[in-house]
């Protein structure tokens, strides 16, 4: 996310001025750029790859910038374009919860759906802490329901603040274009709930105690700390548990009696508490890397679990591999 793409490309590389300048004017932007690839896509590894992309083409552009309009709706009108030519290309991303229904029974043995694009988690990007709510999980992914139009200008419009002018000249369209897919987004996003308030030190205590449940093989406190109608959905796996009873059961079931020993580390992801669970063969020896946990709280209580079975997420959070 932050390589020097200038570097990269030496084949466009203009005087030190002017790549210094350019690097100067996107500094400050990268960061809400990469939030932005990430709604769009719904994935940290693509928005990641959009990002990349974006910028080089920009720089390629950068010495026919005129300044007629800002740079950051320059930058905005390049990466946008960028990530709806990678959502055409690479369909959108989903949660279990979008493919069919919970699981009325524990699945000890599923297997990995690797036919499906999974939704990723993204690290909480601290220059821009006051955006966090705008990558809530359950909100990026019911972006992913919209077309690339319809989600480039709600993003633009109602999430960033431009213009229905700007966002018109952005996705290259009308403005009339642009309030009709504006009023399609915003019908779909009515029926969903918008982002979640900034995580809060209780709700991180709340993390540690669900951590810790699990790890002890707790299940009346386990249980305590959930709401009746929690979910708990796991990509890439396909089946999900709607309820306390199917949630416990299934905690019971593998987390709580297959799994040897854990170890835990309480972060935030997506404005959101999460925990980092790594597996160990027993409690002395090495832990691995197992997933991230994303944590939907609700009156002081936990409703929608996910949990992310891919240790190659740890590194992008900055977390080790291996914990002893």
């Amino acid at each position: 996310m932050g390589r020097n793409l200038v570097n990269e490309d030496a084949a466009h590389t203009r005087s030190p001025l002017s790549q210094a300048r350019f690097e100067s004017e996107l500094g400050p932007l990268r960061a809400e750029l990469h939030a932005h690839c990430y709604r769009m896509l719904g994935s940290v590894h693509d928005a990641d790859d959009a990002l990349q992309n974006g910028l080089l083409r920009a720089w390629r552009a950068y010495g026919h910038f005129d300044g007629r309009s800002s740079i950051r709706t320059w930058l905005y009108t390049i990466v946008t374009r960028t990530c709806i030519d990678e959502a055409t290309a690479r369909g959108r991303r989903a949660l279990p919860i979008d493919l069919g229904p919970a699981s009325p029974v524990s699945i000890v043995d599923a297997a990995p759906h690797s036919e499906t694009a999974w939704l990723t988690p993204y690290p909480d990007p601290a220059e821009h802490s006051e955006r966090a709510a705008d990558i809530e999980l359950a909100f990026v992914a019911v972006l992913q329901q919209l077309s690339g139009n319809e989600r480039a200008a709600f993003l633009l419009a109602d999430v960033l603040g431009f213009s229905a002018p700007d966002v018109a000249e952005i996705l290259s369209t009308s403005p009339a274009s642009v309030h009709s897919a504006l009023g399609r987004a915003r019908r779909s996003l009515a029926r969903a709930d918008r982002p979640l308030p900034p995580t809060r030190p209780d709700q991180l205590d709340l993390a540690r105690r669900f951590a810790q449940a699990l790890a002890c093989a707790d299940l009346p406190a386990f249980v305590a700390l959930l709401t009746p109608d929690v979910t708990w959905q796991m990509p890439p796996l396909k089946a999900w548990y709607a309820g306390a009873d199917a949630v416990a059961a299934f905690a019971h079931a593998v987390p709580m009696t297959l799994c040897p020993s854990w170890r835990t580390q309480v972060l935030t992801a997506n404005g959101q508490p999460a925990v980092a669970f790594y597996l160990g063969e027993t409690d002395g020896a090495s832990h691995k890397a197992w997933s991230l946990t994303i944590l939907t709280v609700e009156r002081g209580r936990i409703a929608e679990i996910a949990s992310f079975l891919d240790p190659g997420l740890f590194a992008r959070f900055g977390l080790p591999h291996d914990i002893v």
